[in-house]
């Protein structure tokens, strides 16, 4: 697809690794008469291959610096400026969705206004005790699941394939990968799911002066249809319009790192989805994020080995950030601490102080993987959202400051968190929870004992007078048993034969 679209016609073959100059030749061949190629055609291709494979331009265009700067602006466009479906299709999956007309469930409904690869928003007014007031109505892409389904489908047959063959794969548990992508998606086209995920989000951040959730409208939120409150501000994508307001770019831009750090690390819920075009920046100079059909979830051990990991980096204590990846079990306890420790020098220290734009996030994940593979480390499925979109975020502040200085920038949040939850203070409320969770178990602890009695009497009783199996079961085994006499018996007689034969032939 990336060849017919013209994308890999303007590749210079200097740039390609060895051996893939006649492929490259191959591409040109099949790129459409007519085709200018070249980024420009990207979105397009992509947008063609199916939706799972939007959400990964969505991602690569947070990262200029991988992608190249002209790519990542192409590939803007799949966040919110994809083709949209027609009116009238938005039209029948509202009333089908609420069972009445168009009319009774929004006073206004206009044309979309933004799309995506899975839905989207039209921009309505309703009418309640208080008057009319807008809201987004965002509705389901027709076809969708079915085109979701047949993208996971391909998915799990190369990730299979390579894990059948690649000890590589294997360890970075492809199919595992691929499993929590097919969860995530199902749980996205659910837009009552991701009304309750943007609820308690809004719940977690409703004491945050610099961060806000539109509200959702119950009664007009179905599987395929949500409403919430309209957004008027400024996408994070709109630089000139952002530069037109005057605003402080960097200052938005550690606003961007600071929130999902807080999210993540504070509240263990986070927003997984913090590409460009579903942040804006409102009236009030509150970041505002919509589209929460992708979020994530951290335990309180995730987040205290996410916070001084972060910590150590920060502090340049390389030693304590090797000993939290062995204490969480991310490194096999075969390996060394010290040597782990100089490996992770080796990542901190070049990105130590430095600048965004002064670091190639391209070499450093190429390092990052290098050093998983040397020191034998799985993917941890439960991270793997987390670590996408820290990348993600982290593009997203670089495009507003290329000067930005992560770890300056995370200090405070990370240290506040440290010093409130693994500081004294944090040691008494651990204390008070296993206070409690020992209260818990004592008043359980006549049931549990009932039910160990209950249990050796059984064994005891098994002991002595055997299993007792059901009618059905003696029956299967009955059955299982007849069948391997009879291959027992064809056996026999086949060998009895082709001794007689033999014997005959002789």
């Amino acid at each position: 697809m990336l060849a017919r679209e013209g994308v890999l016609s303007n590749v210079d073959p200097v740039m390609v690794p060895p051996g893939m100059g006649f492929p490259l030749l191959a591409a040109r061949l099949l790129a459409r008469r007519g085709t200018v190629g070249g980024s420009s055609r990207l979105p397009i291709a992509i947008a063609r291959l199916g939706p799972s494979y939007v959400k990964l331009g969505q991602f690569l265009a947070t990262r200029p610096d991988v992608v190249g700067i002209d790519a990542a602006r192409s590939l803007e466009a799949l966040q919110d400026r994809m083709a949209a479906f027609s009116r009238d299709d938005a039209i029948r999956t509202v009333e089908a969705a609420f069972g009445q007309p168009l009319g009774q469930v929004y006073e206004t409904f206009g044309d979309a206004v933004a799309a995506a690869s899975i839905a989207q928003v039209h921009k309505a007014t309703v009418r309640n005790g208080q008057g009319v007031r807008e809201v987004a109505v965002k509705i389901l892409r027709p076809g969708v699941e079915r085109r979701f389904r047949r993208d996971l489908s391909d998915m799990y047959f190369a990730a299979r394939l390579a894990e059948r063959y690649s000890a590589e794969a294997r360890r970075l548990k492809m199919v595992e990968v691929v499993d929590t992508l097919a969860r995530t998606v199902t749980m996205e086209m659910d837009f009552r799911l991701e009304a309750a995920a943007a609820s308690e989000f809004a719940e977690n951040v409703a004491k945050d002066v610099d961060f806000h959730v539109p509200a959702i409208d119950w009664d007009r939120t179905a599987k395929a249809v949500m409403t919430l409150e309209w957004i008027n501000g400024t996408p994070l994508s709109d630089l000139k319009g952002l530069d037109a307001r005057e605003i402080d770019k960097p200052a938005l831009g550690r606003t961007v790192i600071q929130s999902f750090l807080r999210h993540a690390v504070r509240d263990g819920f986070f927003h997984a989805d913090m590409h460009q075009g579903n942040l804006f920046l409102d009236a009030d100079g509150r970041l505002c994020a919509v589209d929460f059909g992708i979020v994530g979830r951290l335990g309180l051990k995730e987040r205290r080995f996410l916070a001084e990991i972060l910590y150590g980096f920060i502090t340049r204590n390389y030693r304590r950030v090797a000993e939290v990846h062995f204490e969480a079990g991310y490194v096999p306890p075969r390996h060394s601490v010290d040597d782990f420790a100089m490996a992770i020098r080796a990542i901190g220290e070049p990105i130590h102080s430095r600048t965004a734009d002064q670091i190639s996030m391209a070499r450093l994940l190429t390092l990052l993987f290098e050093i998983t593979a040397l020191f034998d480390m799985k993917t941890r499925t439960e991270l793997v959202l987390l670590q996408k979109t820290m990348v993600v975020v982290e593009g997203v502040a670089r495009s507003l400051d290329p000067h930005l200085d992560m770890w300056s920038t995370a200090d405070p949040v990370v240290r506040g968190w440290i010093e409130q939850n693994l500081g004294p203070a944090g040691m008494l409320h651990d204390a008070g929870r296993g206070i409690a969770s020992l209260g818990r178990m004592a008043l359980s602890l006549p049931d549990m004992l009932e039910r160990a009695e209950r249990l050796v009497s059984r064994f005891e009783a098994a002991t002595e007078q055997g299993i007792p199996l059901s009618g059905a079961s003696i029956a299967d085994i009955g059955r299982a048993e007849a069948r391997s006499n009879r291959r027992s018996a064809l056996a026999l007689w086949t060998i009895a034969v082709l001794l007689a034969a033999a014997l005959f032939l002789s």
